[in-house]
């Protein structure tokens, strides 16, 4: 049989003859570079001779025959096909990176690569052992940092690097965190040279992000090779990150019973995805700066049912964020009175703050003398060669060689000291290096230069090429360790690896680089469930019975109570429209009432502008003014307005949506404004445009379903519930009130317009036939209380829903329900009387009511709920 050929057809897998041969389809990597796939580094004498002579010398480096053998031949012609699969995962998912540069694509899909780096168990025992080590000596330089600063005394770290660095907090010296541990989560970027050594490229200690998607990396990438990643005994993640958390309340003032949450910046930062898929996974509370404060030195967090204390922090904000009273006065991003609740151990945070120093380059210049100091131990894991400019020697001996070296900031990030983007001198010309001696010289202290590494090259796919494959890409290798004691770490067994783009030479994501999964590859199967149990939180990680009631922040009721009304305002503006527009094109001409209501409600939705013709006297152009109107976002408060406000509700509740319930909402808005800018472009259609609503309304339908049936029916969801209620009461009581004063109601097609609008037209029909009678509108719209859609049936669910979270509210609060007034069948008679100008005043009564309670019920539970002013206040306990 032919080496190409399936050992065995039924397995899916290569003959390792086969693997071997597989060699000479695949690409080599530049000239210089480790090449990953091949476990070698290419030389230009090598890379020129002919191709039958590459072939002959080349031979997969056996992780990756592995891998390629474990997949198969059809799995190998089939890559582009799980590429496909892994993209579309990926954005159904609704995996997201923001980019603030690009605010026409704000949210992009998290971009993976198909194929993982591969780490095997020797080499990962070498980096395991390193980076634990440098934890070591990092937490221990901060603890005498913030403590006795012997190592200042002695010359072993510059002062201008601590002292002088903005990232050093002077108001967390001397204090000691909670448990006695600084870094409860440090990241280190790796890369491994052209001899196959890895090596420290910086670090990350103040507020590191990656953690949530490499699990999502890990769960997507292999659900595309499960039989490689069984095959190969790939490790596992899920004790490292349950260890985080036991650690963390094992020494948090609670202890077992200690309540963690994550402080995210919020929506609008780059990572919040992953904070939120983190947050969740790790069972933990996702917290917004406006969601705690702070009551006698302790840290609580704002919900429904009071203050709740929280014990411990893990945070994605920065120091200079954190705490307004003592860091910058303009973030709204932090806690008012933190760091006192830090000073008086009262909270841990994870990471202590004032670990931002830590993250100078120049630092890693000092480490291996701090090492043996504070150690006693040579580096196992060497950092990339470092000079602090700030030093006139080291200075004067690395400028000659900057056009072979990077040069960075050695304070990052900084407001207050020179920041600027890295320079790689092996990518300048002369004038360019000129320029960057005299800025070194002007500011030495503010540069930093690192030997320059030629990344390591990682086999990735690109589906752009033509014809489609696979090409090399320089990658840099994050890796996380995580505490699981005090004064113990844990490394993270997997990592994240950052992949350059297309055309840019450093691995950056937001110059259009990739990620890719981290295989540990063991030399024994794992124990650990497979990686699926990543969609859930993990097990144990909430134990006491009481503490598995989901809290409900204030700011979640309050984006949940307007998710729940601009899902309402979006389906009831969506039925008006495609009423409207399929009355001033039906079999029966419009009457002069059934005009002037239409175009009352148009106004009243938002559907129009305030100076758009009413139909009465230009038609045309208020049907024109309507369908340009759709889309619109900004100026006129229409459909394309609520869905991107229902959206944007959406986004600020990712830890608490299914991901299916989140793509019906984002593919809800995107598709509509869509076609609604394609209806712009020509001549106003009616036919198109019913096209286009009678698909929104269906996507509508779905997030509706979502909402009803796959959300926890807490107090949050109880506010949502209320949220669509008081917007339906709201709009259907105006809707009745202006057919009745318009007198459309009385005629024949607005008779028939007003049931569609309440979506009663079957069930009336099947009841009361065609017959055309007041009374029996009044008892099927208003009184009928097994009509969903009946003012009726509303009022009885939204004082059901009040009533029922006025339970879990302090006493002495008011019943909310109470203002509610439902009408009985018993006043029917009452209701279907006029006076002698024909005014049913009865109805008028109760239609108004109806509108003013909504609205005094929505200002006063923002002000209970959401504001907590007046006496309100009490509600969230003091």
């Amino acid at each position: 049989m032919d080496s190409s050929v399936l050992d065995d057809p039924h397995s899916g897998a290569l003959a390792l003859p086969a693997a071997e041969a597989l060699a000479a389809r695949l690409p080599r990597g530049p000239s210089g570079h480790y090449d990953e796939l091949y476990g070698r580094t290419w030389s230009d004498d090598l890379l020129s001779e002919a191709p039958e002579s590459i072939a002959a010398s080349a031979q997969l480096a056996p992780a990756w025959a592995s891998f390629f053998s474990s997949i198969g031949e059809r799995g190998f012609a089939e890559l582009g096909e799980r590429q496909a699969r892994l993209t579309r995962q990926i954005r159904e998912n609704g995996v997201t990176y923001n980019v603030y540069a690009d605010e026409s694509n704000l949210q992009r899909p998290w971009p993976v690569d198909l194929f993982p780096l591969l780490v095997p168990a020797h080499e990962w025992a070498q980096i395991e052992v390193g980076i634990a080590q440098r934890v070591r000596v990092l937490d221990a330089v901060m603890a005498d940092m913030y403590g006795p600063q012997r190592l200042l005394r002695e010359g072993l770290i510059p002062p201008a690097l601590v002292q002088g660095h903005p990232d050093y907090l002077r108001a967390m010296h001397g204090v000691k965190p909670v448990g006695g541990t600084y870094l409860h989560i440090v990241a280190f970027d790796l890369a491994r040279g052209p001899k196959g050594n890895w090596w420290v490229v910086s670090q990350r200690t103040q507020a590191p992000s990656g953690l949530g998607y490499l699990l999502e990396n890990r769960l997507a990438v292999s659900s595309q090779f499960p039989r490689a990643f069984e095959r190969m005994h790939v490790r596992r993640l899920a004790d490292t990150y349950r260890s985080l958390v036991e650690s963390l309340k094992s020494m948090a003032p609670g202890g077992s019973d200690a309540h963690i949450a994550l402080l995210t910046p919020g929506p609008y930062n780059e990572t919040y995805f992953e904070q939120s898929y983190l947050a969740r996974y790790l069972g933990v509370t996702l917290v917004e700066g406006s969601d705690l404060t702070v009551r006698d030195q302790k840290l609580y967090l704002k919900t429904l049912r009071g203050l709740q204390r929280v014990h411990a922090l893990i945070r994605r904000v920065d120091d200079g964020f954190v705490d307004p009273l003592e860091m910058r006065a303009d973030s709204r991003l932090g806690v008012p009175g933190l760091f006192q609740a830090v000073r008086a151990g009262n909270v841990l945070m994870a990471n202590h703050p004032g670990a931002g120093f830590l993250e100078s380059s120049a630092l890693l210049g000092f480490l291996p003398a701090l090492a043996r100091h504070l150690l006693s131990e040579e580096l196992s894991l060497p950092a990339l060669h470092t000079w602090w400019c700030g030093e006139p020697a080291a200075r004067e001996a690395v400028l000659p060689k900057l056009h072979e070296c990077v040069i960075k900031p050695t304070y990052p990030w900084s407001l207050s000291r020179g920041t600027f983007n890295a320079g790689v001198g092996p990518y300048m010309g002369p004038e360019q290096l000129a320029s960057w001696v005299e800025r070194i010289r002007h500011n030495p202290d503010e540069h930093t230069v690192q030997a320059f590494l030629p990344a390591s090259q990682l086999p990735t796919w690109n589906s752009f090429s033509s014809p489609a494959g696979i090409e090399p890409r320089a990658a840099i290798l994050r890796v996380f360790a995580l505490s699981d004691g005090p004064g113990s770490w844990q490394v993270l067994p997997g990592g994240m690896a950052r992949l350059a783009g297309a055309e840019a030479g450093l691995a950056s994501m937001q110059q259009g680089g990739s990620s890719a999964d981290c295989w540990v590859l063991g030399e024994q199967p794992a124990d650990e469930d497979f990686e699926q149990s990543t969609l859930a939180p993990l097990p144990g990680s909430i134990t006491p019975l009481a503490a598995r009631e989901r809290l409900v922040t204030s700011r979640a009721a309050e984006n949940l109570f307007w998710l729940g009304r601009y899902t309402e305002r979006a389906e009831n503006a969506a039925r008006l429209a495609r009423i409207t527009l399929e009355a001033l094109h039906g079999e029966e001409e419009p009457s002069y009432a059934m005009l002037m209501w239409l175009g009352q409600m148009a106004e009243s939705a938002g559907l129009v502008a305030e100076d758009v013709p009413s139909p009465l006297h230009w038609r045309e152009e208020f049907e024109r003014a309507l369908i340009t109107s759709l889309g619109d976002t900004h100026d006129v408060p229409s459909v394309g307005y609520s869905l991107r406000a229902l959206r944007t509700a959406g986004a600020a509740l990712r830890e608490r949506l299914s991901p299916e319930h989140w793509n019906f909402i984002k593919d809800a808005e995107e598709s509509f404004l869509t076609a609604a800018t394609q209806l712009t472009l020509g001549p106003p259609s009616s036919q198109d445009t019913l096209h286009v609503l009678a698909q929104l309304s269906k996507d509508l339908a779905a997030i509706t379903g979502a909402q009803n049936d796959r959300m926890w029916r807490d107090d949050g969801w109880r506010l949502l519930s209320i949220g669509r209620q008081i917007e339906r009461l709201s709009f259907l009581a105006e809707a009745l009130s202006r057919s009745f004063y318009t007198n459309a109601v009385h005629d024949a097609a607005g008779f028939g317009v007003v049931l569609n609008l309440f979506d009663s037209t079957i069930s009336y029909h099947a009841r009361y036939q065609r017959s055309r009678d007041i009374a029996a509108l009044i008892e099927h719209i208003v009184l009928n209380y097994q009509n969903t859609r009946s003012l009726g049936w509303v009022i009885q669910t939204l004082s059901g829903r009040l009533a029922r979270l006025h339970e879990s509210e302090l006493p002495g609060m008011e019943d909310l329900s109470r203002r509610l007034r439902n009408p009985q069948l018993s006043e029917l008679p009452q209701l279907c009387e006029s006076n002698d100008i024909g005014d049913f005043h009865h109805l008028q009564d109760l239609l108004d009511h109806c509108i003013a309670t909504a609205g005094s019920l929505s200002d006063e539970i923002g002000l209970r709920h959401f504001s907590h002013t007046g006496e309100a206040r009490r509600s969230v306990g003091a």
